[in-house]
């Protein structure tokens, strides 16, 4: 049987683990990008790794997400990981948008999903400031044409921020601003947000809904999420335009553990048709990726993972399903993560230079 998983790791990770395994006493930061339901295909990976694997450790676990990783790892900081992770999973897969739905109707149908995670004050307080998982996560303040709240205005907006940032990545920050909402009191290890401007803001028990929503907040999509508590006034939007896959230094000690969808790396939102733009690779010197292998991702009942497109597509009952037998496979993952974990290290990659 083909493997399933492969972890691909930069050269400092390499070696480490080369010479001592990888421990979950050896992780400081963990990483969840953008992506829309592709994360379906980690769904079992999610669980195992935050109701097994880390059940026994002891120090406090540095998380940062955007967008679906935003919300998927809300789950992570919830006084019951897997529980929550499952069961976000499952309300996810199931979710369905009728096609004349408005804007506003898609936004409130979607956030019955955040009531999943948090379905109380209790919950979400607990999660905001959980002493062993520190949840950060990253949304986007519109700034100019962006930031009005006229369908019209927000499309010339986009255009331009995709023009600026086809020129350069440091243009964006003309429509957009990073957004880092952060455990209080604690930046953590993620403390360098290079190019773009950036806005630091804590992350507590009366914003961290509001923070979560904004981050997947896809514009013109979803509406957007306005004056965060703690936070500048304006438009929040989804974290994915200025990190959709994330570009940044993670941490400077430790093993940064990266379970993603594809083996590649898309710097932000507006960077997914501009090939010759790279990841640094030095961002990810210490950083381990587990991904799916082309063989299993062939061996999938769409022969991929599942996409945001497939809800408009694909018909409901067949989306559902084809999503519940992607989430099932990737048990799979599971099950060579931890024979990785135990020492077979034969799907361990040397990468140099990241794509």
């Amino acid at each position: 049987m083909a493997k399933a998983l492969r972890v691909m790791a930069g050269p400092t990770a390499y070696a480490h683990i080369k010479q001592n395994g990888l421990s979950p006493h050896h992780i400081s930061a963990m990483v969840g990008a953008s992506g829309g339901p592709k994360w379906l295909s980690l769904a079992k990976l999610d669980e195992y790794i935050f109701g097994e694997y880390f059940s026994a450790r002891e120090k406090p676990l540095h998380i940062v997400g955007s967008s679906a990783g935003a919300w998927r790892f809300a789950c992570f900081a919830h006084p019951n990981p897997a529980k929550a992770s499952a069961d976000f999973a499952h309300a996810y897969q199931h979710i369905c948008y009728h096609k004349d739905m408005t804007t506003a109707e898609i936004t409130e149908h979607s956030m019955g999903l955040l009531d999943v995670i948090y379905p109380d004050e209790a919950t979400s307080t607990a999660a905001a400031t959980n002493p062993h998982i520190k949840l950060h996560v990253v949304a986007s303040r519109a700034k100019n044409l962006s930031s009005l709240n006229n369908r019209a205005a927000q499309t010339v907006g986009l255009v331009g921020a995709a023009v600026a940032n086809g020129i350069s990545r440091r243009w964006l920050g003309y429509f957009f601003e990073r957004v880092v909402f952060h455990p209080e009191g604690e930046p953590g290890p993620f403390t360098q947000w290079p190019v773009l401007p950036t806005q630091t803001v804590s992350l507590t028990p009366q914003n961290i809904r509001k923070a979560i929503t904004a981050s997947g907040s896809i514009p013109l999509v979803l509406e957007g999420v306005p004056n965060i508590p703690d936070a500048a006034p304006g438009m929040y939007y989804d974290g994915g335009v200025t990190d959709y896959h994330f570009d940044i230094p993670f941490a400077e000690e430790g093993i940064v553990l990266y379970p993603h969808f594809y083996p590649a790396i898309t710097p932000g939102w507006f960077d997914k048709s501009i090939t010759w733009r790279k990841p640094r690779p030095e961002n990810f010197d210490n950083v381990v990726m587990l991904c799916p292998t082309d063989e299993w991702l062939a061996s999938l009942p769409q022969g991929r993972i599942p996409d945001r497109h497939d809800f408009i597509n694909m018909d409901d009952n067949k989306r559902i399903a084809a999503w519940g037998d992607t989430m099932a496979r990737s048990a799979e993952l599971v099950e060579d993560f931890q024979r990785f974990s135990a020492g077979d290290h034969s799907a361990l990659e040397l990468v140099t230079q990241w794509r």
